[in-house]
């Protein structure tokens, strides 16, 4: 950060820096403005208690906007032949306030908002509906510090994981119908199976392994069509991933 953020009374400030430093790299994004990320982590509760300080609603509103336009275009691009239900699934899927509240613990959101007292008390650093309106925030202030590009590269770094697999289940197929179907369009052999199970007859375990191409995609389950679901999913977020970036080559 080009600028110590000093407005933590709750944190010595080499500790506070500390954190916005990591939360930066987490990001992969350094604000020109930093006063932009402090009001993206300012709750409201902490705003009546400090007279001056913005809340970060605003920003969330912005920042809501961005991520659905950001996901949107992904899963439009990215799954040519789905229907309009099945995109509006995903991206639903996607957006959730809980997968949003899981990617913001994950980069260590929490420890760096500005909470009133109640909702220090309450822990409300950790409740999923003010981690997920924080990251929507935080995206709405990239987005103003910079231009919807980064904004966007931000986005598609945190969720990519949640995109491919949300996008890995259009219209709700099945994981080894997705993944031979995507093999397919990529030029590549189907997919095939190995199957293994280990325990007693009553609590047997089944492990299935799938190689397609250089990939392999493993899985286990209670039965053989689970294992095999489970397997068909890992090689399937693989297969996603690798030509995700080979388009982003091409394109570049």
């Amino acid at each position: 950060m080009t600028q110590s953020i000093t407005s933590w009374p709750e944190l010595a400030e080499a500790d506070t820096d500390s954190r916005l430093h990591a939360l930066s790299a987490a990001l992969g994004y350094e604000f020109v403005d930093p006063q932009l990320l402090e009001m993206a982590l300012t709750h409201r509760s902490y705003c009546a208690e400090h007279v001056g300080s913005q809340p970060n609603e605003r920003l969330e509103f912005l920042g809501d906007a961005v991520l659905d336009m950001a996901v949107t275009h992904a899963l439009y691009t990215n799954q040519p032949d789905a229907s309009e239900g099945a995109l509006a699934k995903a991206r639903a899927e996607v957006v959730q306030a809980d997968t949003l509240a899981a990617i913001a613990r994950s980069i260590g959101l929490g420890p760096v908002l500005r909470v009133g007292n109640g909702e220090e008390l309450s822990g409300g650093r950790d409740k999923a509906s003010i981690l997920a309106d924080a990251l929507e925030a935080v995206i709405g202030a990239i987005y103003l510090d910079s231009n919807f590009a980064s904004a966007k590269a931000v986005i598609h770094s945190l969720f990519e994981t949640v995109i491919l697999r949300a996008q890995s289940r259009p219209g709700l197929k099945d994981f080894k119908t997705r993944l031979q179907e995507v093999a397919a369009e990529a030029g590549m052999t189907a997919p095939e199976y190995d199957m293994s199970s280990s325990g007693p007859d009553h609590g047997r375990r089944f492990s299935s392994a799938v190689t397609v191409g250089a990939i392999v995609g493993e899985g286990s389950g209670s039965s053989k069509k689970q294992a095999q679901q489970m397997a068909a999913e890992s090689a399937l977020l693989q297969l996603q991933h690798n030509i995700a970036i080979e388009k982003t080559n091409h394109e570049g």
